[in-house]
């Protein structure tokens, strides 16, 4: 069992940054982000599988995961932020499908960008 605490999330002007964390029970190999926008479905952002990262094409150059294996925490840094990047975002760990969802998932924490 993994269980997963986000948090960071808020509210921010388009082309602020906000920088997500969630922290985990324990060490796991595979981490990564999703969010989910009302009425769309959820969508992996962003993965870490070790220090192998990958991210959605949406994302890229924006975003960074990175994590403090001391801390059990990874992190979500998301700088020049959108109106469309506004969602619940979900930490996920451990799950056999892309961005390693499918495993543990997290309560999520709300991002919201104004324009």
């Amino acid at each position: 069992q993994v269980q997963l605490v986000e948090s960071g999330g808020g509210s921010v002007q388009a082309g602020g940054s906000l920088t997500l964390s969630c922290r985990a029970s324990r060490y796991t190999y595979c981490m990564g982000w999703f969010r989910q926008a009302p009425g769309k479905e959820r969508e992996g952002v962003a993965a870490i599988f070790g220090y192998s990262t990958y991210y959605t094409d949406s994302v890229k150059g924006r975003f960074t995961i990175f994590r403090d294996n001391a801390k059990n925490t990874v992190y979500l840094q998301m700088n020049s932020l959108k109106p469309d990047d506004t969602a619940m975002y979900y930490c996920a760990a451990e799950g056999g499908l892309a961005y390693c969802g499918g495993g543990y998932w997290g309560q999520g924490t709300q991002v919201t960008v104004s324009s």
